[in-house]
């Protein structure tokens, strides 16, 4: 009997995409994927109709154009100064940090590896550990903060532990791990020689607290796979243009399996991402500003309806609580708003490994322009009195 594998029997399509299809089909306004709905910048348009016309349409160096390598290591020295990245050696352009992670886990990992994950957790986590042939061990982040608890972080290590997984910003959460929480997970990476995949693509939008690269903390640069991408901070998601930084020894397992598993990110895509690299630090200032905007437009609608709001320190993303407004469980709501008030967002049991941990949660994307916002806002409004069941 043909049959798909077990890999991919044991886990589904993502949630969080399917929810904007649906909100697609619904005409509802879509909280649910973490895409804008507005324009990235202009030069980031020009630069790529240049690219094009410049005739940058065959394949690039499989790990990345010279030019946005250099781009990448010198933005990494200018926002963190003290982390000198070698674009030759270190520095691997991938198609959006989606396949960084994945290229970064096969090329890395053996099966039977254990990768500890917090939890909640980005739906891809767990996938790619399986993908890989790895072993996802789930630690929780402990609400009404998301703290790590260190005695069940450092249970969660064995013999079999290879590697970590930390995405500061976090999403769904929008928590900022702390410096305390960094060290941590630093101690333990040295003392059992684990490898830490971090994921950055929210560490420009920072509201409350700092974002800190764990490969800046003492002996993690030799040790930590970062990933990073165009998407979030350029508004460009449809790019597919991210980037890996790693030790050369380990950037080696990184480019092998990138080249076979994609050849390479769009090739004048590439060069007119340099024109979003070079950008001056205003750019970033207003970038942040206007976030900000966008999480005070939201929060307070959310609160107004009846929900209990997780107030985010970073990324584009409101983690909420529905037990006030209603007994049915995360999925069956989560629907029910596509339909009426006609507001999308995505089920909290799609970021827990174990499903029943977010049955009362839903979380809320707010890449969106305020007049977006306003909409879902002025939907939401009639929830509070009518939403119990």
């Amino acid at each position: 009997m043909l049959r798909i594998s077990r890999k991919a029997e044991s886990f589904t399509e993502s949630v969080i995409r399917e929810m904007n299809r649906l909100a697609v089909a619904a005409g509802a306004v879509s909280l649910a994927q973490g895409f804008p709905d507005f324009a990235c910048p202009p030069e980031l348009k020009a630069a790529a109709a240049e690219a094009v016309a410049a005739d940058h349409n065959q394949y690039a160096i499989t790990f990345g154009a010279k030019p946005l390598r250099d781009a990448i290591a010198a933005k990494t020295a200018h926002f963190h100064p003290g982390w000198t990245v070698d674009p030759d050696a270190q520095i691997s352009v991938v198609n959006g940090a989606t396949e960084g992670m994945i290229a970064a886990m096969l090329g890395l990992l053996d099966p039977g590896d254990e990768v500890i994950v917090f939890e909640p957790f980005y739906e891809n986590y767990g996938p790619d550990a399986i993908l890989t042939g790895a072993i996802p061990r789930y630690v929780t982040l402990h609400e009404p903060d998301w703290r790590i608890d260190p005695e069940e972080l450092r249970a969660a290590v064995t013999p079999r532990t290879r590697a970590i997984v930390v995405n500061s910003p976090h999403n769904p959460t929008g928590k900022v791990f702390t410096r305390e929480e960094l060290d941590l997970v630093a101690d333990l990476c040295r003392e059992h020689d684990l490898i830490a995949f971090t994921d950055d693509i929210y560490q420009h939008l920072v509201y409350e607290g700092e974002h800190i690269p764990l490969a800046t903390l003492p002996g993690m640069a030799e040790r930590t796979v970062s990933i990073d991408s165009m998407s979030k901070t350029y508004s460009v998601t449809g790019w597919r243009v991210g980037w890996v930084i790693a030790s050369p020894e380990l950037t080696v397992g990184v480019r092998r399996v990138h080249d076979f598993l994609t050849v390479g990110a769009a090739a004048p895509l590439q060069h007119a991402a340099v024109a979003g690299l070079t950008m001056a630090d205003a750019y970033y200032d207003a970038l942040l500003a206007g976030y900000r905007e966008r999480r005070d437009v939201l929060l307070p609608t959310l609160e107004a309806a009846g929900f209990r709001v997780h107030r985010p320190a970073g990324a584009y993303y409101a983690m909420t609580d529905i037990r006030d407004l209603t007994d049915e469980d995360d999925v069956a709501f989560a629907r029910r708003l596509i339909a009426d008030p006609g507001v999308a967002t995505v089920p909290g049991s799609s970021f827990f490994s174990r499903p029943e941990l977010g049955r009362t949660k839903l979380r809320f994307a707010f890449p969106k322009r305020l007049e977006t916002l306003r909409a879902a806002a002025d939907r939401l409004a009639s929830l509070a009195p009518a939403a119990r069941v």
